[in-house]
C-alpha cells in the first residue's frame, strides 16, 4: 500500500538548488547543481550516502518508509552541514508513491539530475523454511522498488540529456550467499537491471552504475556475532569489514565529471572477499 508523503522542508528554496549559504558551498562544489534522490536514507548506508553526497554540494531529496527519526535526523544533520534537502516518506514497492515524490522533488529544487536506489530488505533464512511473503517482499522492495524509482526518473534525463543512476547492490547478487535465496536473486537481479538499462539510455546522456558492497560495519555485519565476525573478516583480503563512508565515496564518484564516460559498470566495494 502506498504510504503518504510527508515532506519536511529544511530550508528556503536554495539558490541554483544549493544552500543560500554560498561561502559554506563554495568549498564543497564537486556536486554542485546536482538534485538527487535518495531512497532508503533513514539510517545506515543510505544515510551516508546522503550525508556524503550533500558534503560536495549536491541538494537531497531523502525518503523513508517507516523510521522517520532516523530520516528526519539525516535531513537536520545535511541542514547543520551547510546543505539543503527535503524529506518524502514512500513506499518504493509502489510506483504512484514514488512518482508523487520524484514530481515534489522537481517542484521544489527545479529539477533532478541523479538517483540513487538504496531501499533495501533482508528477511534471511533457509529456503525450506521461506515463506511467500519472505520472497515477495524481498524482492518487491530491492528489484521492484529499484524499477519504479528509475521509471519515475528516466523521462525527465532523457529529456534534458543527462541524469545519473547508481543502484546499491550487494556481492551477494555476484555469487550469491546461502540462507539469502531471496536477497541474492533480488541483488542478482539489480545487477542485470543495472547494465539493460544503461545500454538503453548511454545515447541520451544518461549513465546508470552500481555499486556492490560486501561486509559494511552498519549492514549484514552488525547482525553477526563475534564468532560470526571473526569468520568473516578472515574471508576479507584486507582483514577488516568496511564503512560506510567507503561505499559513500564510490556513490559520490559515480555522481562526478571524472566518471561521465563509466556506465553499466558494477562497482564492488568489498575489502577483496569476492576475489
Amino acid at each position: 500500500m502506498a504510504q503518504s508523503i510527508n515532506r519536511t522542508r529544511t530550508a528556503a528554496p536554495p539558490k541554483k538548488h544549493l544552500d543560500n549559504d554560498n561561502k559554506i558551498i563554495e568549498n564543497r562544489s564537486l556536486l554542485a547543481g546536482q538534485i538527487i534522490f535518495v531512497t532508503g536514507g533513514s539510517r545506515g548506508l543510505g544515510k551516508s550516502i546522503a550525508l556524503a553526497l550533500a558534503r560536495q554540494g549536491a541538494a537531497i531529496s531523502l525518503t523513508y518508509l517507516k523510521e522517520k527519526e532516523g530520516a528526519v535526523n539525516a535531513v537536520n544533520e545535511i541542514k547543520e552541514q551547510g546543505g539543503s534537502a527535503i524529506l518524502h516518506q514512500v513506499d518504493v514497492t509502489d510506483f504512484s508513491s514514488v512518482q508523487r515524490a520524484i514530481e515534489g522533488t522537481k517542484e521544489y529544487f527545479g529539477g533532478l539530475t541523479g538517483l540513487v536506489n538504496n531501499a533495501g530488505l533482508i528477511r534471511d533464512k533457509a529456503l525450506m523454511l521461506m515463506n511467500e511473503d519472505d520472497w515477495r517482499d524481498v524482492i518487491e522492495t530491492n528489484l521492484t522498488g529499484v524499477f519504479n524509482a528509475s521509471r519515475a526518473s528516466i523521462v525527465t534525463f532523457m529529456k534534458q540529456k543527462y541524469g545519473r543512476i547508481i543502484n546499491i547492490a550487494s556481492i551477494a547478487g555476484m555469487g550469491g550467499t546461502a540462507r539469502q535465496v531471496n536477497y541474492s536473486a533480488s541483488k542478482a537481479g539489480v545487477v542485470g537491471f543495472t547494465k539493460a538499462l544503461a545500454k538503453e539510455v548511454a545515447s541520451y546522456g544518461v549513465t546508470v552504475n552500481a555499486v556492490a558492497p560486501g561486509y559494511i560495519a552498519t549492514g549484514m555485519a552488525a547482525a553477526l556475532d563475534e564468532k560470526q565476525q571473526e569468520k568473516a573478516k578472515a574471508g576479507i583480503p584486507i582483514g577488516r569489514f568496511g564503512r560506510p563512508e567507503e561505499v559513500a565515496g564510490t556513490v559520490v564518484f559515480l555522481f562526478s565529471d571524472p566518471a561521465a564516460y563509466i556506465t553499466g559498470q558494477v562497482l564492488i566495494v568489498d575489502g577483496g572477499a569476492s576475489l
